[in-house]
C-alpha cells in the first residue's frame, strides 16, 4: 500500500495549522504608533507596541547641516493626525520647526524661530504652534523669546519677549492661553491666545537669577505658605478640564500642583532628584514626572496629589512622557550617555511596574503618540 500522499498531505496540514495558530497566538499591534525624536541623531524613530514588545518600524532622517548635529528636541502631533512638528534646536545661526507629513514622512515645510527651540504646543484647531526657544548657551540672565507660527503655511508670527530660559510650552485644552515654564526666573508664564500677550506672571520658588529684563509687573508673588527655595520649572502640563497646572519643579524636587484661575498653589509634592517632564494620563487618574536626577518616574494620584509609586527605568536620565490613549501604559524616554544608547521604557499603569523596554540610539528625548485610523 502507497502511504506517501495521505503523509504528505497530512504533515502538509499539521503544517498549515501550526502556522494558523502561531499567527492566532501573535499579539495584535495596538491601534497606536510611538514617534520619538533622537538629538543626537538627527532622527525620528517610529515604534509599534504589541502589549508585549516594543519594535522600532522605522527611523527617518531630519536636520540639514552636513557637518554638525542639527538637534531635534521635541515632536508633536497636529490635532488632526497629518503632521507631525519637530524642533530643531542648531542653525544658522537660529533653530526651526520643521513640518513632517505622517504619511511618507517628506517635510512640509519648515518655520524658523529663535536660539535652541525646545518644546512645541500646537493650539487645538491646528492653527498655531508656540514654541519656547531655551537658549541653553547663551550668556544668562537675559530675556528668551516664545515663538508663534502659523502652521498651514509655517509661517513665524511674531517672538514674544518671554522670560530667562522658558522651556515648557503648553496650550490649554480649550486653545485660550498657553502656559510657559522659566527655568532661570523661576516662573510661569500666561500668554493669552488672542492676543498673543502675557497675561500673568507667577513666582514659582525663590530662583536663580533676575526677570530677564522684565519689571514686576503682573507678578503674583509665591505666598508665604508656597515653596520658598527655588524650583526652576521645567516642564508645564494642564488637567483635561484645564483647573490646575503641573509644574516640574528640576531644582525643588517637587511637582508643583496650581490652580489655574488664581495661580494659588494647591500642593508641592515631593519627587525624586531632578523632576522633569510631567504629563497627566488620558483617564484623568495619574500624573507622571520622569526625575532626570534619580533614574526613576513618580506616578502620583491625581486625586490624592500623593505619590503612589516611583518606578526605576532602564537608563540614568529619564526625560519624555507618552500615553497609550487608553491611558493603560506610559511610555518613558532615556537619554544616551556617550556610546551606550538610551531606551524608552513602558510602565503598565494598572500594575505601577515597568513591562517593557527598547533600546533607542543617539539621545532620545521627545515622545509623542499617534492614534491610527
Amino acid at each position: 500500500m502507497n502511504l506517501t500522499y495521505p503523509l504528505r498531505t497530512t504533515g502538509l496540514w499539521l503544517a498549515l495549522a501550526g502556522q494558523a495558530m502561531a499567527q492566532q497566538a501573535a499579539p495584535a499591534a495596538a491601534p497606536y504608533r510611538l514617534y520619538v525624536v533622537s538629538e543626537s541623531g538627527d532622527i525620528v524613530s517610529e515604534l509599534s507596541w504589541d502589549g508585549t514588545t516594543l519594535k522600532t518600524l522605522k527611523t527617518v532622517t531630519v536636520g540639514v547641516m552636513p557637518a554638525d548635529i542639527d538637534g531635534p528636541h521635541n515632536i508633536t502631533l497636529s490635532p488632526d493626525g497629518r503632521f507631525y512638528y519637530v524642533s530643531i534646536a542648531h542653525g544658522t545661526p537660529y533653530g526651526s520647526l520643521w513640518k513632517m507629513a505622517v504619511d511618507g514622512d517628506s517635510l512640509v515645510g519648515r518655520a524658523p524661530v529663535e536660539m535652541f527651540p525646545t518644546t512645541i504646543s500646537v493650539t487645538p484647531d491646528g492653527d498655531l504652534a508656540f514654541v519656547a526657544n531655551s537658549d541653553f548657551h547663551g550668556d544668562h540672565p537675559r530675556s528668551n523669546v516664545i515663538s508663534v507660527v502659523y502652521t498651514p503655511q509655517m509661517t513665524p508670527l511674531t517672538h514674544i519677549a518671554a522670560c530667562d530660559m522658558p522651556h515648557g510650552v503648553k496650550v490649554n485644552h480649550a486653545g485660550t492661553f498657553v502656559y510657559v515654564t522659566c527655568m532661570n526666573s523661576d516662573e510661569v508664564l500666561e500668554i493669552d491666545r488672542q492676543s498673543l500677550a502675557i497675561t500673568r506672571r507667577h513666582k514659582t520658588g525663590t530662583g536663580m537669577g533676575g526677570m530677564g529684563g522684565h519689571d514686576m509687573a503682573g507678578m503674583s508673588a509665591a505666598p508665604a505658605s508656597g515653596p520658598a527655595h527655588d524650583c526652576s520649572p521645567t516642564f508645564v502640563s494642564l488637567s483635561a478640564d484645564d483647573q490646575r497646572l503641573y509644574v516640574a519643579c528640576n531644582h525643588g524636587n517637587t511637582l508643583q500642583v496650581l490652580d489655574a484661575a488664581t495661580f494659588g498653589l494647591v500642593k508641592e509634592v515631593p519627587t525624586a532628584a531632578g523632576a522633569y517632564n510631567v504629563e497627566p494620563s488620558p483617564d484623568g487618574q495619574w500624573v507622571v514626572v520622569t526625575n532626570k536626577k534619580a533614574q526613576s518616574v513618580s506616578i502620583i494620584s491625581a486625586d490624592s496629589l500623593v505619590e503612589v509609586a516611583r518606578v526605576p527605568t532602564t537608563k540614568k536620565i529619564p526625560h519624555g512622557i507618552a500615553y497609550s490613549p487608553d491611558g493603560r501604559y506610559a511610555f518613558v524616554t532615556q537619554e544616551s550617555i556617550g556610546v551606550d544608547p538610551g531606551a524608552v521604557d513602558v510602565i503598565d499603569l494598572t500594575t505601577r511596574t515597568k513591562v517593557a523596554s527598547t533600546p533607542v540610539p543617539l539621545q532620545p528625548t521627545g515622545i509623542t503618540v499617534l492614534r491610527l485610523p
